[in-house]
């Protein structure tokens, strides 16, 4: 134990410094392309449609609210896949997971997965709780608060959103 938290306090090793904000890479990429992948199956399938799932949940404006969110998704999932922008785009796409949490997915409690069963046609699964919501929750926050990190389009900006450069990181500027 007392070796894990002399290695916890100290810098990474030079070699390894030019890797230090690469964490973000792999969140970004699955947060940006999932968010999009939703967007998208939303707008293929028709706004339209979604407006009709979201006036059976009884939210109000339901075809203004279905192109806000599948633009939220869209836009939103672009900006965190390209590193751009994520501490203000993250905003609304925390607003779309909540509300989904809320409205759909808590009566169906934590667990993403459900196998029901499984048969000749294959597994049979009920409906997902939220698990999947707050991971993607948890995965915003950690770019909001450990920046854009490696090949993130804020760099070429300058300043990121919240001040510092975008991308570093306690790792990066440990000496």
């Amino acid at each position: 134990m007392t070796g894990m938290k002399k290695l916890a306090g100290r810098p990474l090793p030079f070699a390894l410094r030019p890797f230090a904000g690469w964490w973000t890479l792999p969140l970004r990429l699955i947060v940006g392309f999932g968010f999009m992948q939703h967007g998208y199956a939303k707008l293929a399938r028709g706004p339209d449609s979604f407006a009709g799932i979201l006036h059976a949940l009884g939210m109000p404006m339901a075809d203004f609210l279905s192109w806000a969110t599948i633009l939220v998704e869209l836009l939103g999932g672009f900006a965190v896949l390209a590193g751009l922008f994520v501490s203000l785009a993250s905003i609304p796409m925390a607003i779309v997971l909540l509300v989904a949490i809320v409205t759909v997915h808590i009566p169906n409690g934590f667990s993403s997965i459900k196998l029901l069963s499984v048969t000749a046609a294959g597994a049979h699964f009920g409906q997902p709780g939220y698990e999947t919501d707050l991971l993607y929750l948890a995965a915003l926050a950690a770019l909001v608060l450990g920046g854009s990190g490696a090949f993130a389009l804020d760099r070429f900006i300058g300043q990121g959103l919240f001040g510092g450069r975008a991308g570093n990181n306690d790792e990066s500027r440990r000496e």
